[in-house]
């Protein structure tokens, strides 16, 4: 039997594969937000406008990366850095499909944004998160990101984590 395994690439933030993950990530955040604050799922309509309007074209180049990761071929998960300032970077968008979690994916994913993040310069990485996403809390802990004061007024924001980034070189 043919070991499957995940390959992670930088894609455009708009390309067929990110523009689906990102609904697919929005969709199931949004969800579980309002299911337990309010106890329904996202209104379509809402859903639809603001998955258009957060385009991410901040996650371009130059000052941005998004990346794809393909398990078994099939876009599966992916992650997205943007420059903050010169020295600092902000993961976004980390996110693995159901049926490709538990297979390493999202450590990966991580990874690969934070040598993205390395590329660009950044010599930290911050990210937010909510409270009821706790396992993207373990993720980040475990991965080395320590829980630190907000670095943004995001309105959904509950956690503020941060990771030093060693190897950064800067060159010109």
């Amino acid at each position: 039997m043919a070991r499957m395994t995940w390959t992670i690439a930088p894609e455009p933030y708009d390309c067929p594969a990110a523009a689906a993950l990102w609904r697919a990530y929005y969709t199931e955040v949004s969800d579980r937000w309002y299911l337990l604050h309010e106890g329904h799922r996202t209104d379509p309509a809402e859903l639809e406008r603001q998955i258009a309007a957060t385009t991410g074209a901040d996650l371009a180049p130059p000052g941005g990366r998004l990346l794809v990761g393909r398990y078994d071929g099939r876009p599966a998960g992916s992650a997205g850095v943007r420059l903050l300032d010169a020295d600092t970077a902000e993961l976004t968008r980390v996110f693995v499909l159901p049926q490709a979690r538990g297979r390493g994916g999202a450590a990966l994913l991580v990874a690969a944004a934070e040598e993205a993040a390395r590329a660009l310069g950044a010599r930290r990485i911050v990210l937010d998160t909510r409270g009821d996403l706790v396992e993207a809390r373990a993720l980040y802990a475990r991965l080395g990101y320590t829980e630190t004061g907000p670095h943004n007024t995001d309105r959904y924001a509950e956690h503020w984590f941060r990771k030093e980034l060693a190897g950064v070189s800067r060159t010109g």
